[in-house]
């Protein structure tokens, strides 16, 4: 049998804040993210996939280097604007990128394997500005960083390695011309036309659902936790409330990170050590038992409240 004091914590009140922003109040991301592994001179595996937050829109196969889009309204998105032709010309791109690594690895005496990642994308303002991103890194460092609004490459880590790249990119003009237009102008339309075919899914609301346990890890200790589930999309926040009163950040509290289920779903946990002498004051500061979340909706400022008992 329990000892009855291991009841009194589900007295605690629990406040769940998840905020889903209206899209259209806030930053839009598309990204895209690659990896390139380069075993030696004459092997390379490449993949990537491309975000629109945190949704893949798209996935790049290491095998033949097709692009497979994940959603139907993606195809219609796609075949607006640039994005079309920038796909069709995708492998090109890849064998100019697998080709330039080798040179550059050959004339700087780098050492295989080699690992280079690309983070590319714009972000879309709510007023429709944007700004661009191209980021190339090495080895898990960051190396070079094509800046947009001065057209150049600049390194981004003291060494000639860094510099020689740079340097060498820059005065690619043809490529710095088309970088600039493909990161303002193109990527830019290809974020509202995914948003104007695929609203739908992109608006997509899934309330979170808390589940409350306890562990006693010693006789003097009760370790609460609060698993919260199935909600999308990803912002959330977990508080614990004692008497009222938020639990400020400490050695006693820890959340875990935020990690996706295959439907794009979310789930995090929470958990709270508290010491079993404090069951006795909260039983006489505590009227009823229960856990509260607070969703905000994506659309307009209308919050909806429930409340879910969590009984023993």
């Amino acid at each position: 049998m329990q000892p009855p004091y291991l009841f009194l914590f589900f007295f605690i009140p629990l406040l769940l804040p998840g905020k889903w922003a209206n899209p259209e109040a806030d930053l839009q991301v598309f990204q895209l993210l690659m990896t390139s592994f380069f075993t030696n001179i004459s092997c390379a595996e490449v993949s990537g996939v491309g975000l629109l937050g945190d949704m893949p829109i798209f996935t790049l196969d290491p095998g033949n280097w097709n692009m497979h889009l994940h959603w139907p309204w993606a195809y219609n998105a796609t075949a607006e604007g640039d994005t079309e032709k920038i796909i069709s010309h995708s492998k090109l791109f890849l064998r100019n990128l697998v080709r330039y690594v080798h040179e550059m690895a050959k004339k700087q005496r780098l050492g295989y394997p080699l690992v280079v990642q690309i983070r590319a994308g714009c972000v879309l303002h709510p007023n429709r500005t944007s700004w661009g991103f191209l980021d190339v890194g090495k080895d898990g460092r960051d190396l070079t960083a094509f800046k947009v609004e001065r057209d150049r490459w600049e390194p981004q880590q003291p060494s000639q390695l860094a510099e020689v790249v740079s340097k060498s990119l820059t005065s690619m003009k043809a490529i710095t011309g088309l970088l600039k237009h493909l990161l303002s102008i193109s990527c830019r339309s290809h974020i509202l036309a995914l948003y104007r075919y695929g609203r739908t899914d992109l608006e997509r609301q899934e309330p979170p659902m808390a589940t409350v346990f306890a562990h006693m890890p010693s006789p003097a200790q009760i370790l609460l936790v609060c698993h919260v589930t199935g909600f999308y999309p990803r912002p959330i926040s977990v508080v614990w409330l004692r008497d009222g009163q938020e639990v400020p950040p400490g050695p006693l509290l820890n959340t875990s990170a935020i990690l996706p289920h295959a439907d794009l779903t979310q789930n995090c946990s929470a958990a709270l050590t508290v010491g079993i002498a404090i069951a006795v004051l909260l039983l006489v500061a505590t009227a009823s038992a229960g856990g509260v979340w607070w969703w905000k909706g994506r659309k307009g400022d209308e919050a909806t409240w429930e409340t879910r008992e969590f009984i023993i």
